[in-house]
């Protein structure tokens, strides 16, 4: 007999059928909502956000080391509350708190809009992190993880292809914002459309698992669902490890510790790309050169990569990820043409489409979903924290130790041993509620067999 998960909430969920799957199996539907939910972080994220800066200098007259301080310091405040976030989505289901936070977030767009000087600046930076680029992404990047298993790399690479959209997207939109409407209202633009797109889907499309809908997850009819768990090829939604049983698995920092470096990184070369370039004897040209290439890679391996990673050990996909953002660091290092910049850049961009292809699937399947929420929110929380110091670090580097080069290449040579690393990792043990606590291993780096 089906046990009631202790974590469905919203619509009452209907009679599982038996035997046949679904014709129509609503994780489709989820997959563009969850796509939609991160694309509308784009205000908070640093490529969203840059683009204002300018007129954020000119405005209140700050110096650029004033505005990144308090960028910096948002940054890590709202970092500190996102794990608060997953547990109450664990408690409560996603479909709540996600409304709730979106309602907030885009009252933060609009809070913004009317931002008087550094201390409101910072306070505006706090609040749009947290629930944009924080809580929001949290919970749309948990979404998919309850509706899919076996292909849960690929419809995750196919929302992170709709985000590498919005990287490439946002900063011309708010660029044209601007120019028309002035800062201020852009903002408020920005906030309107951020409910505008996810309030109604939520209202009316959004479902928090699948027994919402008298399914299984992947579309399974309940007897492939029940088989699937007892040949241990599927973890249950009441499977799963606490937050602190898996922060004693070593599995659980090495992809954690790998998605802050990835962070700390990306973000500090992306905040001082123009000047970076610069340094290199290039210009803005060549930094939006650059900017493109890394769009377009990062698309293009998305895609790609989550293919892989439901095919490959989760390990070795991290640790190729690791190998080319070395790659990418070596000839971000030693280049001064703009062809250099150019493979630099695609380096870059598959470097992070394999990461995120690795780390986003390990966390439902390495520690199972009982307590996603919160193992996420943690992940996340050290990831956030992490893009606020890149950016000191490599420009302290430059102010300090006469250029970019000495921190470049500290940041390449750290991936080598979070590569060696990852190939060591094994999957945590993971009790299975369905058979009276007994303890069995994931399946050897889950590699699904393919779906028909």
């Amino acid at each position: 007999m089906h046990r009631p998960n202790r974590h469905d909430h919203g619509t009452a969920s209907l009679s599982i059928a038996e035997s046949s799957p679904p014709r129509f199996y609503y994780g489709w539907v989820m997959l563009p909502i969850a796509t939609l939910g991160m694309i509308c972080t784009g205000p908070a994220q640093t490529f969203g956000i840059s683009a204002f800066n300018p007129s954020f200098r000119e405005a209140f007259q700050l110096s650029e080391t004033a505005l990144a301080s308090a960028y910096m310091a948002g940054t890590l405040l709202a970092a500190s509350t996102l794990s608060h976030f997953g547990s109450l989505a664990d408690r409560w289901g996603i479909r709540r708190i996600m409304t709730g936070v979106v309602v907030l977030f885009g009252g933060a767009c609009i809070g913004a809009s009317q931002v008087t000087g550094l201390f409101t600046l910072f306070l505006a930076f706090f609040f749009m992190r947290m629930l944009g680029q924080g809580a929001l992404g949290l919970l749309s990047g948990n979404t998919l993880a309850y509706w899919f298993d076996r292909r849960l790399g690929t419809v995750e690479g196919v929302r992170n292809f709709g985000m590498a959209g919005a990287i490439a997207g946002f900063p011309v939109l708010n660029l044209a914002l601007i120019s028309l409407l002035g800062w201020r209202q852009a903002l408020a633009v920005l906030g309107l459309g951020v409910w505008l797109i996810m309030l109604p889907l939520l209202a009316l499309a959004f479902r928090n698992r699948p027994e919402d809908v008298g399914q299984r997850i992947d579309g399974l009819s309940e007897s492939q669902w029940r088989k699937q768990v007892r040949d241990n090829r599927l973890l249950g939604n009441e499977s799963g490890l606490s937050l602190r049983e898996a922060r004693r698995t070593l599995a659980f920092w090495v992809f954690a510790g790998s998605a802050a470096y990835w962070a700390m990184v990306s973000t500090a070369i992306i905040f001082s790309l123009i000047p970076l370039m610069q340094d290199r004897g290039m210009g803005t040209d060549q930094a939006a050169l650059f900017m493109a290439v890394f769009a377009g890679g990062l698309a293009m391996m998305h895609l790609v990569a989550g293919w892989l990673a439901d095919r490959f050990p989760l390990q070795k996909l991290l640790a190729a990820s690791m190998l080319t953002m070395a790659a990418s660091l070596c000839m971000i290092i030693v280049m001064r043409s703009p062809w250099q910049a150019l493979i630099a850049g695609g380096l870059m961009g598959m470097a992070q489409a394999s990461l995120v292809a690795a780390v986003g699937p390990v966390w439902p399947r390495f520690f199972g979903r009982a307590h996603l929420g919160r193992i996420r929110g943690v992940s996340i929380t050290i990831m956030v924290a992490a893009t606020s110091i890149g950016p000191v670090l490599l420009g302290g580097s430059n102010d300090f130790l006469g250029g970019y080069q000495p921190m470049l290449l500290v940041f390449a040579v750290m991936a080598l041993p979070l590569a060696v690393v990852a190939l060591r990792t094994r999957p945590p043990k993971i009790p299975d509620p369905s058979r009276d606590g007994e303890t069995e291993p994931v399946s050897e780096a889950m590699v699904p067999e393919e779906v028909h």
